[in-house]
């Protein structure tokens, strides 16, 4: 209503100005007059000059004969355009009060026809955002909820345990808390490649301290994903943070995505609701069609790497080293690959059994690389041991203990055996 008034003001200040214009009368511009003048003076100048002695006077009767004769021809073209001349005085009269009418009345019916008089005012700070999505909250509760329940059902479900290691993270604002990563390495066990997974554990590694392994095993997951997955902004802006605050300079090269296929989500998520046993022959025949294709395309490094964390978490730790090994026969693998393969090789052994030569080979690059890691630490130990060089034993097994928690678990067993050493 408050437009109509505006509109029906607008128009009646513009009636209000034009009124004494469309009142007013046009002075008539007499172009004869004017030219009339002009010849007198003419005629004047003429007889100044024939009375000066400097016009001769046939020659001053001639020039005055031309000037009349132009006085004749002005008058009768003054009088052959006087028909015209009202015809375009009322035009220039009438035409622009007509355009000022026109103008505010054609906007005036644009926007009864398109406009939407009843539409409220937007406020300008909202007029940036007005088209920008809304952002999407994540309900952490429900989620929660949600993968509890599913646990109930089915301790193993790894999408369930994934949402609850996720929700658990999000519910401590952002920390990865111990039942989180719990459940988020239990869920690995079935999804070795779900990127949300290795997204959350690499950040409990950067969280611990450990920022290389979290930057390897996030490096990792972007060679190994879609060139257009969602994620992969996110995942390299936190590449980048952890780098930067840990002072770490990134390498310049990745490792090349691998050319097999990969299980799409709607498979996954179909795998996820089968029985456990069923669950486990489908990984498993995912797991030997991977080998095979492997077979054809044996320089694919990162199918390797593929077909090694799965015999992993299959338990094929013979299968999974020989598969590390071809990985790393292609390119050398780095820090975090080296602890994995170290550990598939030390899970073959017999309970008191020392390690096999190509797994101290291993362990010795992966204590090269990380002089403080566990693994390599207690094995090489081992191995010294066993090969009669008890000073080398002891100086690893003592690093060690001095690295481990009060309460670690294996400080028990640890002491004993630098005791029996001799240290």
């Amino acid at each position: 209503m408050l437009e109509f008034l505006l509109a029906l003001l607008t128009t009646a200040t513009v009636a209000a100005l034009l009124w004494p214009l469309l009142r007013m009368r046009l002075p008539a511009r007499d172009r004869l007059s004017g030219e009339l003048a002009i010849y007198r003076d003419q005629l004047a100048e003429l007889d100044r000059e024939r009375d000066a002695g400097r016009l001769k006077p046939a020659e001053a009767a001639a020039a005055r004969t031309e000037i009349e004769r132009r006085m004749l021809a002005a008058g009768d073209a003054a009088a052959a355009t006087v028909k015209t001349r009202t015809a375009t005085d009322a035009a220039q009269k009438w035409l622009p009060p007509a355009l000022s009418l026109f103008v505010p009345l054609l906007a005036l019916g644009l926007y009864l026809q398109t406009g939407r008089p009843g539409l409220p005012a937007a406020p300008f700070a909202d007029r940036g955002t007005e088209h920008a999505p809304a952002p999407q909250q994540l309900d952490v509760a429900g989620l929660l909820k949600e993968a509890r329940a599913r646990l109930a059902q089915d301790p193993n479900d790894a999408d369930a345990l994934a949402a609850l290691g996720e929700g658990l993270t999000l519910e401590a604002g952002g920390t990865v808390t111990p039942p989180a990563l719990d459940a988020l390495r239990r869920a690995l066990l079935a999804r070795p490649d779900d990127a949300r997974i290795l997204y959350y554990l690499g950040l409990h590694e950067a969280q611990s301290g450990d920022s290389k392994a979290a930057i390897a095993r996030w490096r990792d997951l972007e060679a190994k994903s879609p060139p257009d997955a969602p994620y992969l902004g996110l995942l390299r802006a936190e590449i980048a943070r952890v780098a930067r605050a840990a002072g770490i300079e990134m390498p310049q090269t990745q490792t090349p995505q691998s050319t097999m296929p990969t299980p799409s989500r709607e498979q996954q998520e179909a795998m996820a609701q089968l029985p456990p046993e069923q669950r486990q022959q489908a990984i498993r025949s995912m797991v030997e069609g991977l080998a095979a294709r492997l077979a054809d395309a044996p320089q694919d490094r990162a199918g390797w790497l593929r077909l090694a964390n799965a015999w992993k978490v299959l338990g094929e730790n013979a299968n999974a080293a020989d598969a590390y090994g071809r990985a790393d026969t292609l390119a050398p693998v780095d820090a975090r690959i080296l602890a994995d393969w170290a550990e598939a090789h030390v899970r073959q052994l017999a309970p008191g059994a020392a390690p096999s030569a190509q797994a101290v080979a291993v362990l010795e690059r992966l204590e090269k690389a990380e002089p403080r890691n566990a693994l390599a630490l207690f094995y090489l130990g081992v191995a010294a041991e066993a090969a009669g060089n008890k000073p080398a034993a002891l100086q690893r097994w003592k690093t060690l203990l001095a690295l481990l928690p009060a309460d670690a678990p294996i400080r028990g067993m640890l002491e004993e055996r630098i005791k029996a050493a001799g240290g």
